[in-house]
Protein backbone atom coordinates (compact mmCIF):
# COMPACT_ATOMS: atom_id res chain seq x y z
CA UNK A 1 0.00 0.00 0.00
CA UNK A 2 1.51 3.47 -1.06
CA UNK A 3 2.05 6.24 1.38
CA UNK A 4 1.08 9.59 1.56
CA UNK A 5 4.57 10.49 0.38
CA UNK A 6 4.85 7.97 -2.59
CA UNK A 7 1.21 9.61 -3.65
CA UNK A 8 2.66 13.28 -3.59
CA UNK A 9 6.18 12.06 -5.50
CA UNK A 10 3.55 10.46 -8.00
CA UNK A 11 2.12 13.25 -8.43
CA UNK A 12 4.62 15.85 -8.52
CA UNK A 13 5.86 13.47 -11.40
CA UNK A 14 3.17 15.24 -13.56
CA UNK A 15 4.66 18.43 -13.38
CA UNK A 16 6.98 19.39 -16.84
CA UNK A 17 10.48 19.49 -16.84
CA UNK A 18 12.32 22.47 -17.40
CA UNK A 19 13.81 21.21 -20.47
CA UNK A 20 10.53 19.69 -21.79
CA UNK A 21 8.54 23.06 -20.87
CA UNK A 22 11.66 24.74 -23.31
CA UNK A 23 11.07 22.68 -25.94
CA UNK A 24 7.46 23.27 -26.07
CA UNK A 25 7.36 26.55 -25.83
CA UNK A 26 10.06 28.34 -27.93
CA UNK A 27 10.14 32.18 -27.69
CA UNK A 28 12.64 35.45 -28.77
CA UNK A 29 13.27 35.52 -24.82
CA UNK A 30 17.05 35.15 -23.70
CA UNK A 31 17.34 31.70 -22.37
CA UNK A 32 18.76 31.62 -19.37
CA UNK A 33 15.85 34.61 -18.60
CA UNK A 34 13.23 32.28 -19.28
CA UNK A 35 14.84 29.48 -17.47
CA UNK A 36 15.25 31.88 -14.12
CA UNK A 37 11.62 32.46 -14.31
CA UNK A 38 10.54 28.78 -14.94
CA UNK A 39 12.18 27.80 -12.12
CA UNK A 40 10.24 29.83 -10.01
CA UNK A 41 7.10 29.15 -11.34
CA UNK A 42 7.83 25.17 -10.92
CA UNK A 43 8.99 25.71 -7.47
CA UNK A 44 6.18 27.35 -6.54
CA UNK A 45 3.58 24.56 -7.82
CA UNK A 46 5.31 21.87 -5.86
CA UNK A 47 4.74 23.93 -2.84
CA UNK A 48 1.15 24.13 -3.72
CA UNK A 49 0.74 20.37 -4.30
CA UNK A 50 3.27 19.78 -0.86
CA UNK A 51 0.80 22.21 0.41
CA UNK A 52 -2.20 20.20 -0.23
CA UNK A 53 -3.46 22.24 -2.94
CA UNK A 54 -5.67 20.56 -4.89
CA UNK A 55 -4.97 20.40 -8.99
CA UNK A 56 -7.25 17.93 -11.23
CA UNK A 57 -4.71 17.97 -13.83
CA UNK A 58 -1.19 19.18 -12.78
CA UNK A 59 0.14 18.64 -16.23
CA UNK A 60 -2.49 21.29 -17.97
CA UNK A 61 -2.25 23.74 -14.63
CA UNK A 62 1.61 24.04 -15.35
CA UNK A 63 1.58 24.54 -18.67
CA UNK A 64 -1.39 27.04 -18.43
CA UNK A 65 0.43 29.00 -15.74
CA UNK A 66 3.94 28.64 -18.53
CA UNK A 67 1.70 30.69 -21.20
CA UNK A 68 0.72 33.44 -18.41
CA UNK A 69 4.15 33.57 -17.26
CA UNK A 70 5.49 34.06 -21.21
CA UNK A 71 2.84 36.59 -21.63
CA UNK A 72 3.50 38.46 -18.33
CA UNK A 73 7.72 38.53 -18.72
CA UNK A 74 8.10 38.76 -22.90
CA UNK A 75 6.66 42.26 -22.90
CA UNK A 76 9.70 45.25 -21.54
CA UNK A 77 8.93 45.65 -18.11
CA UNK A 78 9.42 49.82 -18.52
CA UNK A 79 6.75 51.06 -20.30
CA UNK A 80 4.66 53.97 -21.19
CA UNK A 81 1.64 54.86 -18.84
CA UNK A 82 -0.65 57.65 -18.71
CA UNK A 83 -0.34 59.63 -15.76
CA UNK A 84 -4.00 60.68 -14.66
CA UNK A 85 -2.79 61.54 -10.64
CA UNK A 86 -2.44 64.99 -11.96
CA UNK A 87 1.66 65.05 -10.42
CA UNK A 88 3.49 66.45 -13.27
CA UNK A 89 6.95 65.55 -11.48
CA UNK A 90 6.33 62.25 -10.06
CA UNK A 91 8.81 60.29 -9.03
CA UNK A 92 7.70 56.79 -9.53
CA UNK A 93 6.59 57.53 -13.20
CA UNK A 94 9.78 59.27 -14.00
CA UNK A 95 9.94 62.74 -12.89
CA UNK A 96 9.81 65.07 -15.90
CA UNK A 97 8.06 63.79 -18.86
CA UNK A 98 10.39 64.71 -21.78
CA UNK A 99 8.67 65.72 -25.17
CA UNK A 100 8.97 63.11 -28.34
CA UNK A 101 11.08 65.44 -30.19
CA UNK A 102 13.75 65.91 -27.61
CA UNK A 103 13.85 62.03 -26.65
CA UNK A 104 13.93 60.98 -30.79
CA UNK A 105 16.71 63.96 -31.23
CA UNK A 106 18.59 62.75 -27.79
CA UNK A 107 19.04 59.13 -29.76
CA UNK A 108 19.68 60.87 -33.06
CA UNK A 109 22.56 63.42 -32.51
CA UNK A 110 23.90 60.29 -30.24
CA UNK A 111 23.69 57.25 -32.90
CA UNK A 112 25.83 55.43 -33.53
CA UNK A 113 28.84 57.84 -32.15
CA UNK A 114 28.93 61.33 -31.48
CA UNK A 115 31.71 64.02 -30.59
CA UNK A 116 31.07 63.37 -26.78
CA UNK A 117 34.55 63.96 -25.95
CA UNK A 118 36.38 65.01 -29.16
CA UNK A 119 36.93 68.43 -29.81
CA UNK A 120 36.05 68.47 -33.65
CA UNK A 121 38.10 72.01 -33.84
CA UNK A 122 41.39 70.67 -32.97
CA UNK A 123 40.86 66.92 -33.38
CA UNK A 124 41.61 66.57 -29.71
CA UNK A 125 40.74 64.80 -26.63
CA UNK A 126 37.54 66.95 -25.40
CA UNK A 127 35.34 67.78 -22.04
CA UNK A 128 31.81 66.37 -22.19
CA UNK A 129 30.57 69.11 -20.37
CA UNK A 130 31.35 71.23 -23.18
CA UNK A 131 28.36 70.69 -24.93
CA UNK A 132 26.08 72.41 -22.22
CA UNK A 133 28.38 74.32 -19.89
CA UNK A 134 27.93 77.29 -21.52
CA UNK A 135 24.04 77.03 -21.57
CA UNK A 136 23.84 76.29 -17.84
CA UNK A 137 26.96 79.20 -17.37
CA UNK A 138 24.55 81.96 -19.47
CA UNK A 139 20.90 80.45 -17.95
CA UNK A 140 22.28 80.38 -14.67
CA UNK A 141 24.42 83.95 -14.65
CA UNK A 142 27.37 81.78 -13.54
CA UNK A 143 31.35 81.46 -14.16
CA UNK A 144 30.94 77.58 -14.57
CA UNK A 145 28.67 74.08 -13.96
CA UNK A 146 29.01 70.65 -14.12
CA UNK A 147 26.58 67.78 -14.36
CA UNK A 148 26.54 64.60 -12.93
CA UNK A 149 23.98 61.44 -12.19
CA UNK A 150 21.69 63.33 -10.09
CA UNK A 151 21.39 65.69 -7.34
CA UNK A 152 22.33 63.16 -4.82
CA UNK A 153 25.25 63.10 -6.14
CA UNK A 154 25.73 66.32 -7.00
CA UNK A 155 25.38 67.30 -3.09
CA UNK A 156 28.01 63.99 -2.16
CA UNK A 157 30.50 65.47 -4.61
CA UNK A 158 30.50 69.02 -3.92
CA UNK A 159 31.04 67.99 -0.10
CA UNK A 160 34.04 66.06 -0.21
CA UNK A 161 35.63 68.11 -2.86
CA UNK A 162 35.45 71.36 -0.80
CA UNK A 163 35.00 70.24 3.04
CA UNK A 164 37.05 66.75 3.10
CA UNK A 165 37.81 66.28 6.81
CA UNK A 166 36.72 69.77 7.88
CA UNK A 167 33.87 70.81 9.02
CA UNK A 168 30.16 72.04 7.46
CA UNK A 169 28.12 74.79 9.38
CA UNK A 170 24.55 73.47 8.68
CA UNK A 171 20.86 75.06 10.63
CA UNK A 172 19.34 72.56 12.17
CA UNK A 173 16.33 73.58 10.80
CA UNK A 174 17.77 72.20 6.96
CA UNK A 175 18.51 68.84 7.96
CA UNK A 176 15.83 66.96 5.90
CA UNK A 177 15.18 63.63 4.71
CA UNK A 178 13.79 62.78 1.42
CA UNK A 179 12.73 59.70 -0.10
CA UNK A 180 14.20 56.70 0.40
CA UNK A 181 15.69 57.65 3.84
CA UNK A 182 17.98 59.85 2.38
CA UNK A 183 19.33 62.41 4.61
CA UNK A 184 21.56 65.23 4.57
CA UNK A 185 23.16 64.21 8.18
CA UNK A 186 24.00 60.92 6.22
CA UNK A 187 25.57 62.65 3.17
CA UNK A 188 27.61 64.70 4.73
CA UNK A 189 28.77 61.98 7.04
CA UNK A 190 29.16 59.89 4.13
CA UNK A 191 30.79 62.86 2.36
CA UNK A 192 34.05 62.63 5.02
CA UNK A 193 32.91 65.89 6.71
CA UNK A 194 32.30 67.16 10.08
CA UNK A 195 28.65 68.48 10.33
CA UNK A 196 28.23 70.95 13.06
CA UNK A 197 24.71 71.85 14.22
CA UNK A 198 23.36 75.62 14.84
CA UNK A 199 20.18 77.29 15.46
CA UNK A 200 17.22 75.16 16.82
CA UNK A 201 14.34 73.68 14.65
CA UNK A 202 12.59 76.46 14.01
CA UNK A 203 14.85 79.42 14.58
CA UNK A 204 18.49 80.18 13.34
CA UNK A 205 20.02 83.61 13.59
CA UNK A 206 22.95 84.59 11.99
CA UNK A 207 25.26 84.59 15.15
CA UNK A 208 24.00 80.99 15.61
CA UNK A 209 26.80 81.00 12.43
CA UNK A 210 29.16 83.43 13.05
CA UNK A 211 29.47 81.44 16.86
CA UNK A 212 30.17 78.24 14.80
CA UNK A 213 32.79 79.78 12.57
CA UNK A 214 36.49 77.91 13.36
CA UNK A 215 39.96 77.67 11.15
CA UNK A 216 38.52 73.92 10.36
CA UNK A 217 35.38 75.38 8.83
CA UNK A 218 35.26 74.51 5.08
CA UNK A 219 32.17 75.79 4.38
CA UNK A 220 28.75 76.93 5.01
CA UNK A 221 25.72 74.51 4.07
CA UNK A 222 22.17 76.15 2.86
CA UNK A 223 19.62 73.50 2.14
CA UNK A 224 16.56 74.69 0.65
CA UNK A 225 13.69 72.64 2.85
CA UNK A 226 12.34 71.95 -0.80
CA UNK A 227 9.70 68.94 0.33
CA UNK A 228 8.57 71.08 3.84
CA UNK A 229 7.87 74.53 5.08
CA UNK A 230 8.03 75.57 8.95
CA UNK A 231 5.29 77.79 9.70
CA UNK A 232 4.97 79.66 12.30
CA UNK A 233 6.85 81.23 15.22
CA UNK A 234 10.38 81.28 12.50
CA UNK A 235 13.37 82.46 11.44
CA UNK A 236 16.01 81.61 8.89
CA UNK A 237 18.68 83.99 7.44
CA UNK A 238 18.55 85.34 4.14
CA UNK A 239 21.20 84.09 1.51
CA UNK A 240 22.52 87.55 1.22
CA UNK A 241 23.67 88.21 4.98
CA UNK A 242 24.27 84.32 5.00
CA UNK A 243 27.06 85.37 1.63
CA UNK A 244 28.30 88.01 3.44
CA UNK A 245 29.47 86.33 6.43
CA UNK A 246 30.38 83.47 4.65
CA UNK A 247 33.25 85.52 2.36
CA UNK A 248 34.33 87.66 5.64
CA UNK A 249 35.53 84.54 6.83
CA UNK A 250 37.02 83.26 3.66
CA UNK A 251 34.48 80.38 3.64
CA UNK A 252 32.13 79.60 0.98
CA UNK A 253 28.60 79.05 0.67
CA UNK A 254 27.44 76.13 -0.90
CA UNK A 255 23.20 75.56 -1.65
CA UNK A 256 21.65 72.22 -2.03
CA UNK A 257 18.81 73.85 -3.55
CA UNK A 258 16.64 70.91 -4.51
CA UNK A 259 14.30 72.16 -7.14
CA UNK A 260 16.28 74.63 -9.34
CA UNK A 261 14.29 76.44 -11.47
CA UNK A 262 15.27 78.93 -14.75
CA UNK A 263 11.84 79.57 -15.64
CA UNK A 264 9.99 82.70 -13.91
CA UNK A 265 6.51 80.43 -13.14
CA UNK A 266 5.25 83.31 -11.69
CA UNK A 267 4.69 85.36 -15.09
CA UNK A 268 2.65 81.79 -15.77
CA UNK A 269 0.14 82.54 -12.66
CA UNK A 270 1.94 79.64 -10.99
CA UNK A 271 3.71 80.01 -7.76
CA UNK A 272 7.47 79.69 -8.12
CA UNK A 273 10.58 79.55 -6.06
CA UNK A 274 13.60 81.70 -6.45
CA UNK A 275 14.78 81.23 -9.95
CA UNK A 276 18.73 79.81 -9.54
CA UNK A 277 20.16 83.70 -11.13
CA UNK A 278 18.63 85.25 -8.12
CA UNK A 279 20.55 82.85 -5.76
CA UNK A 280 23.67 83.36 -7.75
CA UNK A 281 23.27 86.88 -7.53
CA UNK A 282 23.07 87.05 -3.94
CA UNK A 283 26.30 85.83 -3.27
CA UNK A 284 25.83 81.65 -3.77
CA UNK A 285 29.07 80.22 -4.23
CA UNK A 286 27.72 76.83 -5.59
CA UNK A 287 24.48 75.32 -6.22
CA UNK A 288 23.26 72.08 -6.59
CA UNK A 289 20.03 71.11 -7.95
CA UNK A 290 18.41 68.08 -10.60
CA UNK A 291 17.64 68.46 -13.52
CA UNK A 292 14.63 66.31 -13.62
CA UNK A 293 12.40 68.61 -11.59
CA UNK A 294 11.62 72.18 -12.46
CA UNK A 295 13.66 72.32 -15.29
CA UNK A 296 12.09 69.90 -16.99
CA UNK A 297 15.31 67.58 -18.28
CA UNK A 298 16.48 63.98 -17.95
CA UNK A 299 17.69 62.75 -14.48
CA UNK A 300 20.90 65.02 -13.59
CA UNK A 301 22.43 66.56 -10.60
CA UNK A 302 23.32 70.63 -11.56
CA UNK A 303 26.20 72.19 -10.07
CA UNK A 304 26.87 75.73 -11.11
CA UNK A 305 28.65 78.68 -9.46
CA UNK A 306 32.38 79.98 -9.20
CA UNK A 307 34.95 78.76 -11.33
CA UNK A 308 37.32 77.53 -9.29
CA UNK A 309 35.07 75.55 -6.93
CA UNK A 310 34.04 73.64 -9.95
CA UNK A 311 37.61 72.88 -10.97
CA UNK A 312 38.11 71.47 -7.39
CA UNK A 313 34.97 68.89 -8.18
CA UNK A 314 35.98 68.08 -11.80
CA UNK A 315 39.39 66.77 -10.38
CA UNK A 316 37.43 64.63 -7.87
CA UNK A 317 38.33 60.93 -8.82
CA UNK A 318 34.85 60.42 -7.70
CA UNK A 319 32.98 62.83 -10.60
CA UNK A 320 34.25 59.95 -13.57
CA UNK A 321 32.04 57.42 -11.53
CA UNK A 322 28.58 59.67 -11.14
CA UNK A 323 29.36 61.97 -14.41
CA UNK A 324 26.47 61.79 -16.97
CA UNK A 325 26.54 59.73 -20.38
CA UNK A 326 25.96 60.78 -23.96
CA UNK A 327 21.98 60.58 -24.35
CA UNK A 328 21.46 62.35 -21.11
CA UNK A 329 23.75 65.27 -22.37
CA UNK A 330 22.16 65.57 -25.47
CA UNK A 331 18.79 65.66 -24.33
CA UNK A 332 19.93 68.21 -21.51
CA UNK A 333 21.21 70.21 -24.72
CA UNK A 334 17.58 70.42 -26.20
CA UNK A 335 16.27 71.10 -22.83
CA UNK A 336 18.40 74.01 -22.00
CA UNK A 337 17.75 75.40 -25.53
CA UNK A 338 14.11 75.82 -25.14
CA UNK A 339 14.58 78.64 -22.81
CA UNK A 340 14.99 81.19 -24.95
CA UNK A 341 14.13 83.26 -21.84
CA UNK A 342 13.02 82.83 -18.30
CA UNK A 343 9.37 83.75 -19.49
CA UNK A 344 9.67 82.47 -23.14
CA UNK A 345 9.90 78.70 -23.14
CA UNK A 346 9.49 76.54 -26.44
CA UNK A 347 6.53 74.42 -26.27
CA UNK A 348 8.97 71.05 -27.02
CA UNK A 349 9.41 71.87 -23.09
CA UNK A 350 6.61 69.10 -21.84
CA UNK A 351 7.08 69.62 -18.22
CA UNK A 352 6.65 73.17 -18.65
CA UNK A 353 3.84 73.22 -20.97
CA UNK A 354 2.32 70.80 -18.93
CA UNK A 355 2.31 73.20 -16.18
CA UNK A 356 1.31 76.58 -17.83
CA UNK A 357 -1.81 75.01 -19.09
CA UNK A 358 -4.83 76.51 -17.43
CA UNK A 359 -8.00 75.05 -15.86
CA UNK A 360 -10.33 76.35 -18.62
CA UNK A 361 -8.01 74.30 -21.59
CA UNK A 362 -8.23 71.14 -19.41
CA UNK A 363 -11.63 71.51 -19.23
CA UNK A 364 -11.97 71.63 -22.57
CA UNK A 365 -10.10 68.12 -22.46
CA UNK A 366 -12.44 66.73 -19.91
CA UNK A 367 -15.38 67.59 -21.81
CA UNK A 368 -13.98 66.18 -25.22
CA UNK A 369 -13.38 62.52 -23.33
CA UNK A 370 -16.65 62.86 -21.73
CA UNK A 371 -17.93 63.31 -25.26
CA UNK A 372 -16.87 60.35 -26.71
CA UNK A 373 -17.26 57.88 -23.80
CA UNK A 374 -21.05 56.40 -24.46
CA UNK A 375 -24.40 57.87 -21.82
CA UNK A 376 -24.60 53.97 -20.90
CA UNK A 377 -21.73 53.86 -19.60
CA UNK A 378 -20.91 57.76 -18.17
CA UNK A 379 -24.40 56.45 -16.32
CA UNK A 380 -23.44 53.18 -15.00
CA UNK A 381 -20.18 53.98 -13.94
CA UNK A 382 -21.10 57.87 -12.31
CA UNK A 383 -18.71 59.57 -14.16
CA UNK A 384 -18.31 63.13 -14.26
CA UNK A 385 -15.67 66.03 -14.08
CA UNK A 386 -14.36 68.01 -10.93
CA UNK A 387 -12.00 70.71 -10.52
CA UNK A 388 -9.29 69.99 -8.30
CA UNK A 389 -6.03 70.91 -6.55
CA UNK A 390 -2.75 69.12 -7.37
CA UNK A 391 0.98 69.33 -6.41
CA UNK A 392 3.93 69.88 -8.20
CA UNK A 393 5.55 66.36 -6.97
CA UNK A 394 9.08 65.34 -6.61
CA UNK A 395 9.20 67.78 -3.40
CA UNK A 396 9.07 70.93 -5.68
CA UNK A 397 7.04 73.67 -3.90
CA UNK A 398 5.42 71.44 -1.77
CA UNK A 399 3.03 73.88 0.33
CA UNK A 400 1.59 74.71 -3.11
CA UNK A 401 -1.55 73.32 -4.98
CA UNK A 402 -1.87 73.82 -8.89
CA UNK A 403 -5.46 74.10 -9.83
CA UNK A 404 -6.52 71.11 -12.37
CA UNK A 405 -9.28 69.23 -13.82
CA UNK A 406 -10.35 65.36 -13.34
CA UNK A 407 -12.97 63.32 -14.52
CA UNK A 408 -14.01 61.08 -11.40
CA UNK A 409 -15.92 57.17 -11.47
CA UNK A 410 -17.47 55.24 -9.33
CA UNK A 411 -19.79 52.29 -9.33
CA UNK A 412 -22.32 50.23 -7.20
CA UNK A 413 -20.94 47.01 -8.85
CA UNK A 414 -17.22 46.48 -8.71
CA UNK A 415 -15.36 48.49 -5.86
CA UNK A 416 -12.79 51.78 -6.67
CA UNK A 417 -10.13 49.53 -5.96
CA UNK A 418 -10.99 47.09 -8.65
CA UNK A 419 -11.64 49.88 -11.23
CA UNK A 420 -8.03 51.66 -10.42
CA UNK A 421 -6.46 48.10 -10.63
CA UNK A 422 -8.73 47.74 -14.37
CA UNK A 423 -7.41 50.51 -15.35
CA UNK A 424 -3.90 49.46 -14.50
CA UNK A 425 -4.05 46.18 -16.30
CA UNK A 426 -4.17 48.15 -19.81
CA UNK A 427 -1.33 47.91 -22.39
CA UNK A 428 -0.67 51.26 -21.80
CA UNK A 429 -1.54 51.35 -18.04
CA UNK A 430 -3.62 54.56 -16.75
CA UNK A 431 -2.45 55.53 -12.92
CA UNK A 432 -4.90 57.56 -11.52
CA UNK A 433 -5.94 58.03 -7.87
CA UNK A 434 -8.85 57.35 -5.23
CA UNK A 435 -10.07 59.81 -2.99
CA UNK A 436 -12.80 59.85 -0.90
CA UNK A 437 -13.90 56.12 -2.52
CA UNK A 438 -13.46 57.94 -5.78
CA UNK A 439 -11.61 56.61 -8.66
CA UNK A 440 -10.03 60.03 -10.60
CA UNK A 441 -8.16 60.63 -13.30
CA UNK A 442 -6.12 64.04 -13.59
CA UNK A 443 -5.80 65.56 -16.63
CA UNK A 444 -2.72 67.74 -15.58
CA UNK A 445 -0.17 65.66 -16.18
CA UNK A 446 -1.57 64.02 -19.72
CA UNK A 447 0.04 65.59 -23.01
CA UNK A 448 -2.46 66.45 -25.58
CA UNK A 449 -0.97 63.38 -27.43
CA UNK A 450 -1.83 60.94 -24.99
CA UNK A 451 -5.81 61.84 -24.86
CA UNK A 452 -7.15 59.48 -27.79
CA UNK A 453 -5.56 56.70 -26.22
CA UNK A 454 -6.73 57.19 -22.89
CA UNK A 455 -10.05 57.69 -25.17
CA UNK A 456 -10.08 54.25 -25.96
CA UNK A 457 -8.57 52.78 -23.03
CA UNK A 458 -11.77 54.18 -20.88
CA UNK A 459 -13.85 53.00 -23.60
CA UNK A 460 -12.40 49.19 -23.43
CA UNK A 461 -12.46 49.21 -19.52
CA UNK A 462 -15.78 50.67 -18.16
CA UNK A 463 -17.45 47.43 -19.49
Amino acid sequence: MSTPKQNIREILKNIPSVDDILKKYPNSLPKPFFKYHINILLNKIRKEVLNGFKIKNLNKYTNDKVVELINEISPNSLKQVINGTGIILHTGLGRAPISKKFLIDGINNTYPYCNLELDLKSGKRGDRNLHISTLFNSLCECESSLIVNNNASAVMLMLNSICENKEVIISRGQQVEIGGSFRIPDVIKKSYCKMIEVGTTNKTHLSDYQKAISKNTAAILYVHTSNYKVIGFTNEIYIKELSTLAHENNIPLLIDLGSGSIADYKSFGLPMEKMIEKYIKMGADLIAFSGDKLLGGPQAGVLVGKEDLIKMIFLNPIYRAVRCDKIRISIMESILKSYYSSKDISSNNLSISLFKRTKKELNEVAQNVLSKVSKAKLKKYNVSHVKTYVEAGSGSLPTEKIPSIAITIKSDLITTKNISNNFLNNRIPIVGYINNDIFHIDFKAIPDDQIDQLIKIINKTLK
